[in-house]
């Protein structure tokens, strides 16, 4: 059932919920900023596996050998 006062345009936002939106961004650009630094602040690793984390899904491949602990 469509309202018939319903002519295809969008209300524009109450003022309630643009300070929620900004809010929300400015959560996700200072916690970006927060792993952007973690990120650099960690020390490189010497003879370590090339690309991702081996273990991010709970597996280890090594050589082509995928083995779940």
């Amino acid at each position: 059932m469509s309202d018939p006062s319903d002519n295809g345009e969008k209300k524009p936002p109450r003022p309630a919920a643009r300070r929620a939106l900004a809010e929300a961004a400015a959560r996700r650009a200072a916690a970006s900023e927060a792993a952007e630094a973690a990120e650099a602040s960690r020390p490189k690793e010497i003879m370590g596996s090339e690309g991702p984390e081996p273990t991010r899904y709970g597996d280890w491949a090594h050589k082509g050998i995928a083995s779940d602990f």
